[in-house]
């Protein structure tokens, strides 16, 4: 693609959720760069727990649209990411996390502590518990990656509107997957979506505690 590039400051203030793509197809080393943006992203005690399905084919996409309430985005996007936590990870992980960390700079001393204290907190959680910390650390990657695809030009909506059992069976996921959003990229088809409008500082800002104005 001819890249538009933009600043994240432009990113930021002139993204809207595309309502309508044109299923032109994107290039695969674009789609690796928006990965790997996603991948970079920051995680707690760095288990990383995410996971992405991604989807490009005419048939599948065809598919998950009947699991987004027929939404048409969903089919005409470029590429459909599906973004996944895993609430299992840390149990497989756990041994690389430290080695990663070791050869970044991690001390000895806190290496031989975090494995231990990881899995007991992790452990610890329910199953509610446990998808609020997935929701948490996925948001992180898929924001990454929405933002990166918009700065090189590309179009974007950020789905939660979604059955999350019928994506699971769409996408044949593991019993330990938890579908956090799926986040469809391409190229606006039609008028963009209108400007919502966003609360200024002064309406949902405060200073120090909650009451006080931030000025």
């Amino acid at each position: 693609m001819s890249f538009v590039p933009k600043s994240l400051g432009e990113v930021i203030r002139q993204r809207r959720s595309t309502p309508s793509f044109d299923g032109r197809e994107m290039a695969a080393e674009d789609i690796r760069t928006i990965l790997e943006a996603g991948l970079a992203a920051p995680s707690g005690y760095n288990v990383q727990p995410w996971r992405f399905i991604v989807v490009q084919s005419t048939e599948q996409k065809k598919r998950l649209r009947t699991a987004c309430f027929n939404q048409a985005k969903a089919e005409e996007a470029s590429v459909v990411i599906a973004c996944c936590g895993d609430a299992d990870s840390w149990r497989r992980d756990a041994d690389d996390i430290i080695r990663m960390g070791l050869d970044g700079g991690m001390s000895e001393g806190y290496a031989a502590q975090l494995k231990d204290y990881v899995e007991s907190y992790l452990h610890s959680l329910n199953t509610d518990q446990m998808h609020g910390w997935l929701n948490k650390q996925v948001t992180y990657a898929a924001t990454q990656m929405l933002l990166t695809a918009e700065s090189m030009g590309y179009d974007t909506a950020a789905m939660e509107g979604f059955e999350e059992d019928k994506v699971r069976e769409v996408l044949r996921l593991p019993l330990s997957y938890w579908v956090v959003s799926l986040l469809a990229i391409g190229f606006q088809k039609g008028p963009d979506k209108y400007f919502g409008g966003r609360f200024g500082i002064s309406h949902t800002c405060f200073a120090e505690e909650f009451g006080k104005p931030f000025k």
